[in-house]
């Protein structure tokens, strides 16, 4: 037997194997029909809908960020009111422990100033702790 009489069943197996595989791929797909194919109405109600949901979404967005802006103005200007409360504090703190305070309170518990200051050395041995400058 020569190959050459081969050749047509060979032939007749590649246009079997051809349709059989049209068929396969055909199968995968559904055949339409009419009962089944969504129709222009669905489309437009199921755009719609998605349309009116996308904007419900977007509005809420919206309110609860334009709640978070009136917060955030009440809490600047709640951090503006303690800056300003710290600063006066911070005035008053300097005015009392200001020079003329303290000897007008050093006066008033009886304390009399100085005429010969004494200095503290911290260099010096422990015998001679003091040193009068006079």
């Amino acid at each position: 037997m020569a190959i050459t009489s081969l050749a047509p069943a060979v032939t007749r197996s590649r246009k079997i194997l051809t349709e059989k595989t049209a068929e396969v791929a055909l199968r995968l797909v559904p055949e339409p029909t009419v009962g089944k194919q969504a129709d222009r109405k669905f489309f437009a109600v199921f755009v719609s809908i998605v349309g009116i949901a996308g904007l419900m979404f977007l509005l809420l967005i919206n309110t609860l960020l334009a709640q978070d802006a009136f917060k955030i103005s009440e809490l600047k200007a709640e951090a503006k009111l303690v800056s300003d409360q710290r600063e006066a504090i911070a005035r008053e703190i300097d005015a009392i422990s200001s020079p003329e305070a303290l000897a007008k309170k050093a006066a008033e518990l009886g304390m009399k100033p100085s005429k010969v200051p004494n200095f503290l050395d911290l260099n010096a041995s422990p015998k001679k702790d003091v040193i009068n400058n006079g």
